[in-house]
């Protein structure tokens, strides 16, 4: 099995913005990746990811590192396309990611394994029919649930708090908060967030310094 681990370097997590500055918002992206990277490589059986990024990284992240610089849809689509083995993508973000959780997914012998993200999105899946191909667009679970059934391919649907937490806007921060036990909610806390009760919820909270 080829595993990739899809990352943009350059300008990341922008709906973050409102809460980290552009140099925080590439280091934690980063930091997220890295809890990837770690959760990958302590799942049993699971064979050494590589980095599917569309810039040059500024450090060494332990694996091979693929520079393509198109948008994430072509880009997996041609590793689909290429690889002579089955192929799974998990998302650079998914900071809630633990070897207990990422095993299901690798567990399913399904055609095609899918892990919904909360906004309907795709946080990871695994591709074993080589006619399947991505679309990351808009409501993409269902359109990956559509493309399976038109390749023919039998389909499993993993549905796991943990793979469906991807940290895009500044509520998911309270996620990593609660739930994170890796380098992302370390990084958070470095940098003076907390939970707090505000509106009725609970935010990730900034404290002034």
């Amino acid at each position: 099995m080829e595993v990739v681990v899809p990352f943009s370097p350059t300008d990341p997590k922008t709906r973050l913005s409102e809460v980290l500055a552009p140099a925080e918002r590439r280091e934690f992206a980063g930091v997220l990746l890295d809890d990837v990277l770690d959760a990958l490589s302590r799942t049993r059986g699971v064979p050494e990811p590589s980095v599917l990024s569309t810039a040059s990284l500024d450090r060494d992240v332990g694996v091979d590192v693929v520079v393509d610089e198109r948008a994430l849809t072509p880009a997996v689509n041609d590793v689909l396309a290429s690889s002579a083995e089955p192929v799974a993508v998990v998302m650079a973000d998914l900071a809630l990611a633990t070897p207990t959780a990422l095993r299901r997914l690798f567990a399913s012998d399904a055609d095609v394994v899918l892990a919904p993200g909360r906004r309907v999105g795709t946080n990871a899946l695994v591709a074993r029919r080589p006619a399947f191909r991505v679309d990351y667009h808009g409501a993409s679970f269902v359109d990956h649930q559509e493309a399976a059934a038109a390749a023919g391919a039998t389909v499993s649907v993993v549905d796991s708090h943990r793979l469906a937490t991807d940290v895009d806007e500044p509520g998911d921060l309270a996620e990593v908060l609660a739930h994170g036990a890796g380098a992302a909610a370390d990084w958070l806390r470095d940098r003076e967030f907390a939970l707090a009760e505000r509106d009725g919820a609970v935010h990730a909270v900034r404290r002034e310094t």
